[in-house]
């Protein structure tokens, strides 16, 4: 079944479609894109999301999905949110 991997990040894009074996999980299938180690991604504050919706790593995956590496958000999307209230009130 065809998959595809994907990872955007600053400066870098990354796009991969493979062929997985069904019942393929989403570990084994950013595992073998090979992306993780091309962007030299630290493996620790990774996680996946199938087309935007987070993802545990054991998801299996059905034909067609993008699997998306997602980073840790550099701020609190809430906390900036006050703070910008803060500054306008």
């Amino acid at each position: 079944m065809r998959v595809q991997v994907a990872y955007v990040g600053p400066g870098i894009e990354a796009l991969v479609t493979l062929d997985v074996a069904p019942g393929a999980t989403v570990d084994a299938a950013v595992a073998l894109s090979g992306i993780v180690d091309q962007v030299e991604l630290p493996r620790a504050n990774l996680a996946y999301a199938i087309f935007g919706r987070r993802v545990d790593p054991a998801t299996r995956l059905v034909e067609g999905d993008r699997v998306e590496i997602t980073r840790p958000l550099v701020c609190d999307p809430k906390l900036a949110r006050r703070r910008r209230a803060a500054q306008k009130g």
